[in-house]
């Protein structure tokens, strides 16, 4: 049997590519997470839950409680595993938070993906090695396209950003966000071990990943983040750009569908960006809406008349060069039905901890 090793196996992205690669490819899965967005953003970042949920629901997982940090606990778990196929989604998610714990972001985002790579080259240098990266890798170099104000977002003016933001956009002289310059550094070891040591590597530069297993924050997570204020009646702050800045979402089963496809045919040093699409994209307003659709309460929020440092005004990924690596991959759950399954998964987890 197939052995899958996956890095941050707790969170929204590593809990799903754990169920989807026992379920749907019965592969045996390690997971390798020790509850680091609990230090990063308190208790309401905890993701034990999730660490439990798959222990009972997947016959055969194996917790592995190690930090990426540590580069001689990588190297051996890395050589005693011996995977078959590698994800890494471990990382310091947040590029708010990046700015208060440099060294923490940095060593867990670029040293902790050098230590995996390294760890891979030297024990399964032919198992494909897939990077969950960030669309901020872009800084905040996709402002400066022309944009058009509509009644409730922000959009592209100019053709050539039609579909999108493409995977050749330039990542150099912007403001990333000490978040960004971490996940830079990364994206392109992770390129580098493609090219130079010949590995199958790929970067995903993920838009706004989301999903109901996501323990959204307000510095991460967005949607999550935003039907937990709805249902609770919390108010949500919406920091600048008139509440119109635009965000693609992608749900976390179409990531690992994605996943999959790349492991079964991969290449060497490859870049995909990873998001909904234009079709999947929303602006802060929209959500608040169709949000409010589902849970028939009014969102109260408040206005910050000043955008968060490197954020994007608009951002959606262009999905044509993914499509016609793997044609049989495409978005299958869409901006609706993901919302949707966010509110209930809020509701059932807020039954269970009353």
């Amino acid at each position: 049997m197939k052995k899958l090793l996956v890095t941050g196996s707790s969170g929204l992205i590593g809990s799903e590519v754990c169920t989807y690669f026992a379920r749907e490819l019965g592969f045996t899965v390690h997971g390798v997470d020790n509850n680091q967005r609990a230090v990063f953003f308190g208790p309401q970042g905890d993701t034990r839950w999730n660490q439990q949920r798959l222990a009972e629901s997947l016959p055969g997982f194996v917790h592995h409680e190690v930090d990426i940090r540590d580069r001689s606990g990588v190297l051996e778990l890395v050589k005693t595993i011996n995977p078959d196929v590698i994800v890494h989604t471990a990382a310091q998610p947040s590029h708010d938070r990046a700015a208060a714990i440099p060294f923490d972001d940095f060593d867990t985002n670029a040293v902790g993906t050098l230590n995996l790579l390294e760890a891979a080259r030297q024990a399964c240098p032919e198992s494909p090695f897939v990077h969950m990266s960030t669309n901020k890798v872009y800084g905040d170099a996709p402002n400066s396209i022309a944009l058009r104000e509509l009644e409730t977002r922000w959009d592209y003016a100019e053709a050539a950003y039609e579909h999108g933001i493409p995977e050749t956009f330039t990542i150099d002289q912007s403001k990333h966000s000490l978040f960004g310059a971490s996940k830079v550094a990364a994206d392109v070891m992770v390129q580098e071990y493609g090219r130079y040591f010949g590995m199958p590597t790929c970067c995903l530069r993920g838009g706004c990943l989301t999903g109901p297993n996501h323990s959204g924050v307000e510095l991460h997570g967005f949607l999550s983040y935003l039907v937990k204020c709805n249902l609770e009646g919390r108010e949500y702050r919406v920091f600048g750009y008139k509440g119109k800045q635009v965000r693609d979402n992608i749900h976390s089963l179409d990531v690992a569908r994605f996943m999959a496809a790349f492991t079964a045919a991969p290449r060497q040093g490859e870049v995909y960006n990873l998001g909904g699409g234009k079709a999947n994209s929303c602006s802060i307003l929209e959500a608040f809406k169709i949000t409010e659709g589902f849970t028939g309460k009014s969102q109260t929020y408040t206005y910050v008349d000043e955008n968060r440092i490197g954020d994007h005004i608009c951002y959606y990924s262009d999905l044509r060069k993914m499509r016609a690596h793997f044609p049989t991959w495409d978005i299958t759950q869409s901006l609706e039905s993901t919302i949707g399954q966010i509110v209930e998964a809020w509701k059932s987890r807020d039954k269970k901890s009353a």
